[in-house]
Order: structure tokens, then sequence, then C-alpha cells
């Protein structure tokens, strides 16, 4: 039985680009997902800011 060595090449490129795709979109989604976690805060109230001033 003999390796069919373009079935093999075939199936490494397939799984090359899959994997350079895979990265490429994890890269994607963690750049958006860092952007959301450091936009996703609760500004303080005007209300809580004045607590800690001196002149009241």
């Amino acid at each position: 039985m003999e390796i069919n060595w373009v079935i093999v090449s075939i199936v490494i490129i397939c799984v090359l680009i899959l994997i350079v795709f895979l990265i490429r979109k994890n890269q994607k989604d963690k750049k958006k997902y860092t952007n959301f976690l450091n936009n996703d805060y609760k500004k303080a109230n005007e209300e809580e800011s004045d607590l800690n001033d001196d002149t009241y």
C-alpha cells in the first residue's frame, strides 16, 4: 500500500488554513472583548463624587 502524497498534502494545507483562520478570529475577538471590558464601567454619579469634596 502506497502513501498518496497528493491527498496528504491537501489535508495538511486545509489544516494549516483552518489554524490560521482560527488564530486570526481569536485575535479579533480578543481585541473586541478587551475593548468591551475597558469601556464597560458604570460612571460615578454626581452625588457620589461630591461626597469627597471639602466644600460642604
